[in-house]
């Protein structure tokens, strides 16, 4: 919306945060359950003693990761950093063993193959708004300024559903492993104060951080109008909340990433800036390994220390 000129940075900032919560709260848990029970069963380690420093290793990895990535304007992928984190710290704490790696296997191909679709779609997007309208008339660039309102709506709902359930599912694994919190057996049901909390920290999150990324997204990539701001939100859109409704973390980073690319690659392939994707590519593919390797660096250190 702020990069096509729709709507002014604060009202963008306040409606995301808006939809954000609203997604985050009332859109299901589905996300959370596959975090906090599917890569590790929480049973397995809760009576470990050693198991909440994982968690904690896990943690300070992934916030060291993303706050440096932020503070340097580079959209990052806070599912790789979150499943690297807790990976290197549960196999070094813990062993290979206690890995569901059928289901970790199956999380990594649905993170490696939604920024393709991401691209596919909005390429396709772009290519049918423009079969019913002309490119740059002031009448098409209204309407889907118009439109664009809307798209985002709907993308702040799917994130807030997608990123603030990867929270709640650590906070709710927390919980277990340190005797906090006995769910049902074969069941995992996340406590609403965690799912309010989770909800309110993603939309204060968003106030107070969202600007650098909107930035390097929104005009580093490709210098987009309202067509392409439509086309790339909906269908971010599509593909995070379908990844949500089976219970899959979905980079959102990522898929938003990929299908400004492709909306731009629809008009211009050229006038998308690759000098600037092939960062983000690169620090897309070491994410996941160098988080891992801070965790393990943070469990020894928290272990030696205790």
């Amino acid at each position: 919306m702020v990069s096509s000129r729709a709507i002014s940075p604060i009202w963008a900032l306040i409606i995301a945060a808006v939809f954000e919560f609203i997604g985050a709260y009332f859109l299901g848990t589905a996300v959370a359950q596959t975090i906090g029970k599917g890569i590790v069963n929480p049973e397995v380690i809760k009576v470990i003693p050693n198991g909440i420093i994982i968690v904690f290793a896990a943690l300070i990895a992934a916030i060291i990761w993303n706050l440096f990535t932020w503070y340097f304007g580079i959209p990052t992928s806070s599912s790789h950093a979150l499943i690297g984190g807790l990976l290197g710290a549960f196999v070094v704490g813990r062993g290979f063993s206690v890995v569901n790696w059928n289901r970790v296997a199956g999380i990594f191909l649905v993170l490696v193959a939604s920024p393709i679709v991401g691209l596919v779609l909005g390429f396709l997007f772009t290519k049918i708004a423009y079969s019913f309208s002309q490119r740059s008339s002031p009448r098409a660039n209204s309407l889907f300024k118009r439109l664009q309102v809307g798209a985002s709506v709907l993308l702040a709902l799917s994130h807030g559903t997608n990123d603030a359930q990867k929270t709640m599912g650590v906070i709710t694994f927390s919980l277990v492993v340190l005797g906090l919190y006995h769910p049902p057996s074969g069941t995992f049901p996340i406590p609403r104060w965690v799912v309010v909390a989770c909800a309110g920290t993603i939309a204060l999150g968003i106030l107070s951080g969202g600007w650098r990324i909107i930035k390097t997204l929104g005009v580093k990539i490709y210098r987009i109008r309202p067509i392409h701001g439509f086309t790339a939100q909906s269908s971010s859109a599509i593909i995070i909340y379908g990844a949500a409704l089976f219970g899959f973390p979905v980079s959102t980073t990522q898929i938003a990433t990929s299908t400004i690319m492709g909306a731009g690659s629809a008009e211009r392939p050229k006038a998308v800036r690759w000098e600037v994707v092939r960062e983000i590519l690169i620090t897309w593919f070491v994410t996941i390994p160098v988080v891992a390797l801070l965790s393990i660096f943070f469990y020894l250190l928290i272990n030696k220390l205790l």
